[in-house]
């Protein structure tokens, strides 16, 4: 496997690391602090940060550089709606394949229930995290490389809005996990219609959840 570039590797890190952050909403992204933490040039950084512009994720301010901005209520319907599209469709096909991820969703699901009563600083990220891959086994079970990059090109502003929805509804931890096995249990019994219904169902009270903030 080769090593990634500078670029990527500052890419990765700002995306993953830095903009998943509900705390990164509308500061000023420091190049060479990204630079010194991420161990690269600010050249490298720079480029990255043009990356993460093309994408909507950054803005790049004249003398102030990269402005992290708020996601808009629209923005973040637009991304529930996406989400909704690729996870029906990557359900159906696994269901019609017979082989719908439910070990592996079941062992996310775990993980996070594990961490629902966690006072460790970090068990919110690992929360969403979690959250992140019970998804993505969905996803990848529809055996596409296409959606699943897709879904996966998604990572900054899901980790982004799924931490606010945490911090802003009492028990959506405990919510969340009977959210996910409502649709690991839909998807055991084989019903296309109601994991369909109870995956609309989750990102809607995210959505909403999100909205209320």
């Amino acid at each position: 496997m080769q090593p990634l570039s500078g670029r990527d590797k500052a890419y990765q890190f700002v995306r993953d690391q830095v903009l998943s952050s509900p705390a990164a909403t509308g500061t000023f992204l420091n190049e060479q602090e990204l630079a010194t933490r991420i161990g690269v040039s600010r050249t490298p950084v720079c480029e990255a940060l043009l990356m993460l512009q093309s994408e909507g994720l950054v803005e790049m301010v004249p003398k102030r550089g990269a402005h992290v901005p708020a996601m808009s209520g629209r923005q973040i319907a637009e991304l529930m709606d996406l989400r909704g599209v690729l996870e029906r469709h990557a359900a159906s096909r696994a269901l019609r394949a017979g082989d719908a991820p439910i070990a592996a969703m079941q062992h996310a699901l775990h993980q996070q229930e594990l961490l629902m009563n966690s006072d460790s600083t970090d068990a919110p990220k690992e929360f969403i995290d979690w959250d992140g891959t019970f998804h993505q086994s969905l996803i990848d079970s529809a055996g596409s490389d296409l959606l699943s990059r897709t879904y996966a090109g998604l990572r900054a502003r899901q980790l982004r809005v799924g931490l606010s929805a945490l911090f802003t509804a009492a028990n959506r931890q405990h919510r969340v996990c009977a959210e996910h096995q409502a649709i690991i249990d839909a998807l055991s019994a084989g019903d296309e219609g109601l994991v369909h219904e109870k995956i609309d169902a989750h990102l809607e009270v995210t959505l909403q959840t999100l909205l209320r903030a």
